[in-house]
């Protein structure tokens, strides 16, 4: 399974997740059957709020899941729509969400708890 982590830095497992999906500088890829790591930078960074392209943004790279404590509705739609599992993550690096993945502790992530915009404080995380 290929699973995507938003991330504050690329350092590997190491990386520190980032709190929202499409404003993330970077992603971190962790192929569990393979047990590689792939670092790549967000090619959609600079999207217009609301307007993420989740796919795009990944760089046209195909993976089962997406680990992130934050998302807005239309990007978890378009994952989903896609087959992508979402999971909600805690604070703390790849390697520790990697472990709760693994365990099963982790919630695949809901609408209720997407985030509808930052302005006007619209974050559930």
């Amino acid at each position: 399974m290929k699973i995507c982590f938003p991330t504050t830095n690329l350092a590997g497992l190491e990386s520190r997740v980032y709190e929202h999906f499409g404003s993330a500088p970077g992603f971190v890829i962790v192929d569990t059957e393979t047990q590689t790591v792939e670092e790549i930078n967000n090619s959609d960074l600079h999207h217009a709020q609301g307007m993420c392209q989740p796919l795009k943004a990944l760089g046209g790279r195909e993976v089962d899941a997406v680990a992130v404590g934050g998302i807005g509705m239309g990007a978890l739609m378009k994952l989903q729509a896609q087959g992508v599992r979402v999971y909600r993550v805690t604070e703390g690096t790849v390697g520790e969400n990697m472990s709760f993945i693994l365990k099963r502790k982790l919630p695949e992530f809901d609408a209720r708890f997407t985030c509808a915009g930052h302005a006007g404080g619209g974050c559930a995380h």
